[in-house]
């Protein structure tokens, strides 16, 4: 992992065309800003692992399953 000090208004760059920077630092809280191609998706990390969660278990279901939703259509 790449660790780096930024202060408030500072940026860094991803890529080549993703931005993060500083907007506000308040006690043990940053506020960050990212601009990045609207085709470049971004998470919060909590969310990004309940979105790969329910992938895998979309992944998993039975074929009466799917028939059955599929059904509901």
């Amino acid at each position: 992992m790449l660790t780096l000090s930024r202060k408030k208004g500072e940026s860094l760059v991803i890529n080549n065309n993703i931005e993060v920077t500083v907007l506000e630092v308040r006690g043990d809280q940053i506020k960050l800003g990212i601009s990045a191609p609207k085709d470049v998706p971004i998470y919060r990390k909590e969310i990004y692992l309940e979105i790969q969660e329910a992938n895998k278990q979309s992944k998993s279901l039975s074929p009466d399953t799917v028939d059955a939703l599929k059904n509901l259509l």
